[in-house]
C-alpha cells in the first residue's frame, strides 16, 4: 500500500477538550507522541522553544542544528521532522488558525510577524541572552495557565502568547526598519500573500504587479533590494516548495502533482523541477523518502 505523509490536527495530539490550543513542556510531549520525529504536517501553528538538547530539525527540507534557547515558528502546511541527540526539553505551543481571530479586531494580526510568514530564514530564531529569562518566564506562565482551569484562562493564554510574539517580533522589526521602509515592507508582504493564493495560476511578476497597482519593474526592484532575488524567482520558489511537499505524498503520481500545480504536462513539470533543484521529481522523492521515512498514517 502506498504511504501518505501524516497530517496532524490539535485534537489528535492532545487529551484536552480544547481543540484550538495545546501547551506543554516539550519532553513529555515528545514522549507521548514519539512518531512526531518522522516527517509530518500540521493543520495549525506550531511553536517550539528548546531549553536543552541537541540534534537537527528539518523544516520544508532545510536542516537546522537544535540549540538551547532556539525558537521555531511553523505555520500550517509546512513539512518538518527532527532527530535529537540525547535528552531534549523546552516548550511547545500548538494553536489553530482561528484561535486569535475571535480575540482581536484584526484577523490578520499575526501576519505582521516575519516568523509567521512561512519563510524558513525568519522562522528559526536564537534568543539573545538578555531575552532568555523573560521568555522562559512567559512560557512557564503559559504552562501554568493551561494546567489550571481559571476564569478567562484562555484570554490570559492569548495575552501571554502575544507578549511572546511582540517581544520576539521586535527583533525582526528593528532589522526591517533598517533595511526597508514601512510602505515597501507592507508591499512585499502583500506580494507574498498573493503568491500563496495564486501560485498555481499566476506565474509572472506582471500579473502580481497589476494586483498590487505597481509596475513590474517596481516589484522586481523591491524583491531584489529586500530579498536579494527577482520577483519571478520568488514565485518559482513557492511552486518548487509546494512540489516538494506533494512529492513526499506517495499517494500522488508525478502526473497528478503536475496537474495540481497547473503544468500542461508531466514532462514540462519534470524539466521545471530539475532546473530549479538539480533533481527530477522521481529522484527527489527517492532521496527524500530514503532519509525521512514515514508511517502509513493519515490524520486530519
Amino acid at each position: 500500500m502506498k504511504k501518505e505523509i501524516p497530517v496532524y490536527d490539535i485534537c489528535t495530539l492532545s487529551e484536552f477538550k480544547q481543540e484550538d490550543i495545546l501547551i506543554s513542556r516539550f519532553a513529555p510531549y515528545l514522549a507521548q507522541h514519539h512518531k512526531l520525529h518522522l516527517a509530518h504536517k500540521h493543520t495549525f501553528y506550531h511553536l517550539v522553544l528548546f531549553t536543552e538538547g541537541a540534534g537537527n530539525h528539518a523544516i520544508d527540507f532545510e536542516q537546522f542544528d537544535v540549540k538551547p534557547y532556539q525558537i521555531y515558528f511553523m505555520i500550517p502546511g509546512q513539512v518538518h521532522s527532527w532527530s535529537f541527540d540525547g535528552p531534549v526539553d523546552g516548550y511547545v505551543i500548538n494553536f489553530s488558525v482561528p484561535f486569535f481571530q475571535s480575540f482581536l479586531l484584526k484577523p490578520d494580526y499575526l501576519d505582521q510577524f516575519s516568523f509567521f510568514s512561512g519563510s524558513i530564514s525568519d522562522a528559526v530564531i536564537n534568543l539573545p541572552e538578555a531575552m532568555q529569562p523573560n521568555t522562559i518566564q512567559l512560557f512557564e506562565q503559559l504552562v501554568q495557565e493551561s494546567e489550571n482551569s481559571q476564569r478567562l484562562g484562555l484570554d490570559m493564554v492569548r495575552v501571554l502568547m502575544l507578549q511572546v510574539f511582540i517581544s520576539i517580533g521586535r527583533l525582526g522589526f528593528e532589522q526591517q526598519a533598517q533595511q526597508v521602509s514601512a510602505y515597501n515592507y507592507t508591499l512585499l508582504k502583500n506580494f507574498q500573500k498573493l503568491i500563496e493564493s495564486h501560485y498555481t495560476t499566476l506565474r509572472l511578476p506582471k500579473d502580481y504587479a497589476e494586483l498590487l497597482y505597481i509596475t513590474p519593474n517596481h516589484l522586481n526592484a523591491l524583491c531584489k533590494d529586500v530579498l536579494g532575488i527577482p520577483a519571478g524567482e520568488v514565485i518559482r520558489n513557492r511552486i518548487v516548495l509546494e512540489a516538494k511537499r506533494l512529492l513526499i505524498n506517495l499517494q500522488l503520481t508525478i502526473a497528478e502533482i503536475a496537474t495540481r500545480l497547473s503544468f500542461d504536462d508531466n514532462s514540462y513539470f519534470t524539466k521545471f523541477f530539475k532546473k530549479h533543484t538539480g533533481l527530477t521529481p522521481e529522484e527527489f522523492r527517492k532521496e527524500t523518502l530514503k532519509t525521512n521515512p514515514h508511517e502509513n498514517i493519515k490524520l486530519r
